[in-house]
């Protein structure tokens, strides 16, 4: 029978290869336990810069001003934004609750509208607030006023939308609650809610369109909302809501998704009485609709802290394509708590480390494929036999990323990509002006991008595609850049 536990994350070294799944999982570290367990500071010397120190720094500066905090946090697939937002969390503990909206697995992802988003930040922060003190809450609910406008706010849409007509559930079991009360009519409410915003992918046009066209009341009802359950929990533990928007930079969010919620509908977390800190493709914010986007300077008011920073990628080498030692370290360092480095037979650690290009999912998926392969073959430490089989897997992904598909927003030849990838390779400066081919790259995750003076660099599993497509020639043998 399957056990929920034996996803948990394993917080000591794995000391055998059949152990190391449970230690090199690429989900994000969450709680106090795994982040004192696994988080190395080494990281952020070798990105540049600390984000989260910064963001935490202007959350403390925001609330010490009575002002509200908002701003974008982005980075590229495998960089390691959500284990960032988790140390924040963890710091400042003392004087936030987060509320964190994973967008696949609260909204539906190709049909998602921006009252959505707002409706799901309601609908948590009531279901928050109520939590008892050691889950984060303020073991309160909204007054029965508040309740009654959420509800009365519904009750003239029941008439539109067959989706949220049944508005009452049973009382949930010991907790008190009348079945008829108004408080559990709103639980009701809710979860109707949650179903049609995740499950209705054929919602009826004219809904949107009536919610939309009351959005400005709807809007002054959620900052009502927002001032009581910050009060309520504030008089309780000293503490603030941050909302935390995770998972809105997943490819499986089409664009017109995104521009439709932060740029044509932005204003909608500018007016939002609350801290937040949200994530979006990197894309987006270097496109030409960035200064559309919320928090973009001019366009923020002055009654909140707006912030926008970009996680960099982790350099296994140098601009100049020599190694980059402080990087291979940190990369060492991450391993080194996470698994017995005796399971590596000598120079395979580092053949993977340079392999995985400093991305962490990458470098963890490779570890994992190597070990897969030696446990099949009955060893105990991974060969180089090993690593080259999770090296020759993954260059194959890249190689086909490279590729084109019909789903791809930009048609960008493989040429095009081609051209562009040597000029960044040969640190051609013109070459990181952001065009498809750039954006297409960077999607691939085959062009990295640095901290410092803003450099980008190859992958280098691309680097070797390319040298197998005779596009780069080897110096002496060797192929400055690449791994083999």
């Amino acid at each position: 029978m399957f056990s929920p536990d034996a996803a948990i994350l394993q917080t000591t070294p794995a000391q055998t290869l059949d152990k190391v799944y449970r230690t090199l999982q690429s989900g994000p570290l969450e709680t106090k336990e795994q982040l004192d367990a696994f988080y190395r500071e080494e990281l952020n010397q070798v990105r540049g810069d600390n984000r989260t120190k910064r963001m935490e720094f202007g959350l403390r500066e925001a609330q010490n001003d009575r002002l509200f905090y908002k701003a974008l946090f982005m980075g590229h697939a495998g960089s390691g934004k959500s284990t960032e937002l988790s140390r924040l969390v963890n710091t400042l503990q003392d004087q936030i609750s987060p509320i964190r909206i994973r967008a696949l697995s609260t909204l539906n992802p190709s049909s998602f509208q921006p009252l959505d988003v707002l409706l799901v930040m309601m609908i948590e922060l009531v279901e928050k607030t109520r939590l008892p003190l050691e889950e984060g809450g303020a073991n309160q609910m909204p007054s029965d006023a508040r309740l009654r406008e959420i509800w009365d706010w519904f009750a003239i849409e029941k008439n539109v939308t067959e989706s949220v007509q049944s508005t009452s559930i049973a009382a949930e079991g010991g907790a008190g609650i009348k079945e008829n009360s108004l408080w559990n009519n709103v639980l009701g409410l809710f979860a109707g809610i949650r179903s049609d915003i995740k499950y209705n992918v054929n919602r009826k046009a004219e809904i949107t369109e009536h919610r939309i066209s009351r959005l400005d009341e709807l809007m002054k009802l959620a900052n009502r909302l927002l001032d009581d359950c910050n009060n309520l929990l504030r008089s309780q533990t000293g503490r603030e809501w941050l909302f935390i928007g995770e998972d809105f930079d997943k490819g499986r969010i089409p664009t017109a998704r995104l521009e439709d919620l932060f740029i044509n509908y932005g204003g909608i977390f500018l007016e939002l009485r609350t801290h937040l800190i949200f994530n979006l493709p990197v894309n987006l914010y270097y496109s030409s609709q960035a200064p559309r986007l919320p928090f973009s300077g001019d366009s923020a008011p002055q009654t909140l802290r707006e912030r926008s920073y970009v996680l960099p990628d982790i350099p296994v080498f140098q601009a100049d394509k020599s190694p980059n030692q402080p990087g291979r370290d940190a990369l060492v360092s991450i391993l080194q708590v996470r698994m017995n480095l005796d399971l590596f037979a000598p120079d395979q650690m580092m053949r993977l480390i340079v392999a995985s290009g400093g991305n962490l999912r990458d470098l963890f998926g490779l570890v994992k494929y190597a070990a897969d392969t030696a446990i099949i073959d009955g060893r105990l430490t991974i060969t180089e036999k090993d690593a080259k089989a999770a090296i020759n897997h993954l260059r194959s992904d890249y190689e086909r990323r490279l590729g084109q598909s019909p789903y791809d927003i930009d048609v960008v030849t493989y040429e095009a990509k081609a051209e562009r990838l040597l000029k960044i390779y040969n640190n051609d400066s013109t070459a990181k002006i952001a065009d498809p081919a750039v954006y297409s790259l960077l999607n691939a995750r085959a062009v990295q991008e640095f901290n410092g003076k803003r450099w980008f660099g190859i992958h280098p599993l691309v680097v070797d595609i390319l040298v197998e497509q005779g596009k780069i020639q080897p110096v002496n043998g060797a192929v400055p850049g690449g791994i083999d």
